[in-house]
């Protein structure tokens, strides 16, 4: 089984994904393959040089992250460049670990993959199911603006590059509530693992999705 989880920015997707690997989940995130493709010598460093530029990097060579989303979020030119050269190599790179765990682990087994982008870039097809981790847009915005130093003004700038998590919401399979502390997070996820092992292996037919959704 390979579930899909998303959300806006902010809502604890990556919380809730490690929360899951905690419980036993074979984990991969978006995130995670976009720092293996920026490899000093890769493809991508290359064409992301080309297009943006020395000012896209620091004085030790390296890439200035920083800089870079303060550049895209701003700019909706720069993001489509950005996702053109990146998105290819990060989504390659997730698909072959999702075929891997196929090969190499048991067939039961449970991986947990946590991709931002999941419905923007349609790809609810490599999923048995979807989770949408939600919270508050007040809770997202204190939680960007703490966590990446932030004003209000560029935490907003950064929601309007995804989709609303309104719209995420009405097409998930599983939403999970973040609107409380890591702890309970946490339980939310425990429970979520213990439903997916009692379906595992079967197929998620209607009435499985409605007691998943229960939770």
């Amino acid at each position: 089984m390979v579930i899909g989880v998303t959300g806006g920015i902010a809502s604890g997707k990556s919380s809730f994904t490690q929360s899951l690997k905690l419980e036993g989940a074979i984990a991969f995130s978006a995130d995670e393959a976009a720092r293996a493709v920026l490899s000093p010598s890769g493809a991508v460093i290359r064409d992301l040089r080309t297009a943006f530029g020395e000012r896209a990097f620091s004085s030790d060579a390296k890439l200035d992250r920083d800089w870079l989303a303060e550049k895209v979020f701003s700019d909706f030119s720069a993001r489509e460049t950005l996702e053109g050269i990146t998105h290819p190599a990060i989504l390659r790179l997730l698909r072959a670990q999702m075929e891997a765990t196929q090969v190499d682990f048991h067939p039961l087994c449970i991986a947990v993959v946590e991709i931002p982008l999941l419905y923007e870039k349609n790809l609810t097809s490599w999923f048995d199911l979807v989770v949408v981790v939600s919270s508050s847009e007040s809770a997202r915005i204190e939680r960007l603006k703490l966590r990446n130093s932030l004003d209000e003004t560029s935490a907003r700038s950064r929601f309007a590059a995804q989709w609303p998590l309104e719209r995420k919401i009405a097409l998930a399979d599983i939403v999970i509530a973040n609107d409380g502390d890591l702890e309970e997070l946490r339980q939310k996820a425990a429970e979520f693992w213990k439903a997916l092992n009692a379906l595992s292996g079967r197929s998620q037919n209607a009435a499985e999705k409605k007691f998943l959704r229960s939770l």
